[in-house]
């Protein structure tokens, strides 16, 4: 008897399975991903073994679309997204387009209908949330211009794949000669679509901008942790839920606009904090839910039409997006950022391969071919995008500071939160020369606004440490509370400048005897501070205070 349901081994298999592929994939230094989509095939139904739940697997993965979607929200304001309204608008819709006849173009060479060259051309013009967004957080450029520009190019994209999951059936009656092409059977379908839409954004700036920060704020003043973690899980999930369900809206659609509304509140940083764990565990299983899908036969069956699928993908529409944002007056590193962001296809090319299948309008070649070419593009799309950054020139430059450069024997103060803000405070009073780096934008914000320039990165990438004179540093002050993370980016700065003088923070004896390990000769762990003050002051009371008895 099986001790097991399909959920539980589906979650178990993914998991495991990703991390050993991910643990091997970082051992060769290749990306991460590759490993989780390797995973995906070892697991899929189409090698030999245990097979995990392929339907099941999907819909994991969308809970991870839906929470990466919220925290993007979190951090993209509704003036940021109207801000690049301009290109991302036509641009997304040109690139469409481009896309779209390309593959047309390939469905009829292959003796494909029209409206499956449609599907098929659609599929394959629109860029996976997961893997676009992942993309620009590895490299600290969402908050960047050409990052706000690409969040907002996917937006539209996603809006456009809505109207045409509502429209395909209609062309599939049409086209097997079921219904009348007249102008109220496209016209129709596509008003009532736009109406749901507009009434979903109406609610949520209009309801949702109050009750969504109330609630919120209600559960953080309960002083219960737990309760506050349930309350942003639930309206992650209950808005994209509803938004899908009554408005017709994508889960990642809604997800993105309760993010973005919720945004607003001061909250919005102890909220992407509660759902971090979730999102990555959650976003691997999308990798690996991609994975299962991949037949390998069809690289040996069908080796020339996926060759041509994955040009279109990888080629035809990057070309087309790096000449339309050109063509705004944008320079070269936008249009390449923006090219390799799009470089790859994803969730709704599933669906809509699904849907024309279902519908009987794609053929099986046509959804093999989406699925595999979505595999090859994802699979490549790290090595692209990291070709392409390394080779603008300005990787790590993300917000570079305002002020002049530190002098030599500065400070580098890793971290502005609630320790870190303190501590650049304090030094800023005594004068001395201060270099901070966050990797947050809320803490950037705050730091900005405090008078205190800082380098917005990940101070894991060497870049990021020399731009902010790790070189010449005196001191580096680890002010992040994890301390693994603390060990690893003293190595990368040891090794960059060994003389610098590194003092660490800690939360644990385990993090503790880490950084001991690494030669960290200074580490504060808050609660041996707390304790040994505690008592400092409580001797200090009991020797000015007379004995009793």
């Amino acid at each position: 008897m099986a001790h097991h349901s399909p959920l539980i081994a589906t979650i178990v298999a993914g998991l495991v399975v990703a991390f050993l592929m991910g643990a091997l994939a970082h051992r060769l230094k290749v990306s991460p991903i590759a490993g989780y989509l390797l995973a995906g095939v070892l697991v899929g139904p189409f090698t030999p073994g245990f097979v995990a739940d392929v339907g099941l697997a999907n819909q994991l993965a969308e809970i991870g679309v839906i929470l990466l979607m919220f925290g993007v929200g979190l951090h993209f304001s509704l003036r940021d997204l109207l801000s690049v309204k301009k290109i991302a608008v036509p641009g997304a819709i040109v690139q469409i387009l481009v896309a779209t006849l390309l593959g047309m173009g390939l469905a009829h060479a292959l003796g494909w209908t029209i409206v499956a060259g449609l599907v098929f051309g659609l599929a394959l013009s629109v860029a996976s949330t997961v893997v676009l967004l992942r993309a620009l957080e590895i490299r600290s450029l969402v908050q960047t211009e050409r990052g706000r520009i690409a969040v907002g190019w996917l937006i539209v994209e996603d809006l456009v794949m809505v109207l045409a999951l509502v429209m395909l059936p209609v062309l599939a009656g049409i086209a097997k000669g079921d219904g009348q092409a007249g102008a109220s059977t496209i016209l129709l379908p596509l008003a009532i679509t736009f109406l749901k839409v507009a009434g979903f954004v109406g609610l949520m700036l209009l309801v949702g901008r109050r009750i969504i920060p109330a609630t919120l704020h209600w559960a953080a003043h309960t002083g219960s942790r737990e309760l506050f973690r349930l309350a942003v899980l639930s309206i992650a999930l209950g808005v994209a839920f509803g938004a899908a369900y009554i408005f017709d809206v994508s889960f990642a659609l809604g997800a993105f606009f309760a993010g973005m509304i919720l945004g607003e509140s001061q909250l919005s940083r102890r909220a992407t904090e509660e759902t971090l764990p979730l999102r990555d565990a959650f976003a691997v299983l999308f990798f690996v839910s991609v994975g299962m899908l991949f037949d390998p036969s069809v690289v040996i069956d069908r080796p020339l039409p996926l060759l041509a699928t994955v040009a279109i993908i990888v080629l035809g529409k990057s070309l087309a997006a790096f000449v339309i944002v050109r063509s705004f007056g944008h320079n070269n590193t936008k249009a390449l950022t923006i090219a390799a962001s799009l470089a790859q296809i994803g969730e709704f090319s599933f669906i809509l391969a699904a849907l024309g299948t279902q519908l009987g309008v794609l053929p099986p070649d046509a959804r093999d071919l989406i699925l595999a070419g979505a595999i090859v593009s994802i699979f490549l799309n790290p090595f692209i995008f990291s070709a392409v950054v390394a080779r603008q020139g300005d990787t790590g430059k993300i917000e570079p500071l305002s002020q002049p450069e530190p002098a030599k024997g500065h400070i580098i103060l890793v971290g502005y939160g609630r320790v870190g803000s303190l501590i650049a405070g304090e030094l800023k009073k005594a004068g001395r020369s201060l270099a901070v780096i966050e990797e947050r934008p809320d803490p950037v914000r705050q730091a900005k606004a405090d008078g205190i320039e800082c380098l917005s990165g990940n101070a894991l990438d060497p870049l990021i440490l020399r731009a902010a004179g790790i070189d010449d540093a005196s001191h580096l002050l680890l002010a992040i509370p994890e301390g693994f993370e603390a060990g690893a980016i003293c190595e990368h700065a040891r090794k960059l400048n060994p003389d610098t003088h590194v003092i660490a923070r800690a939360h644990s004896d385990a993090e503790v005897e880490h950084l001991q390990r690494l030669g960290v000769p200074d580490i504060v762990m808050g609660e041996r501070e707390i304790a040994a003050r505690m008592l400092s002051l409580a001797a200090h009371q009991l020797q000015s205070s007379p004995g009793k008895g």
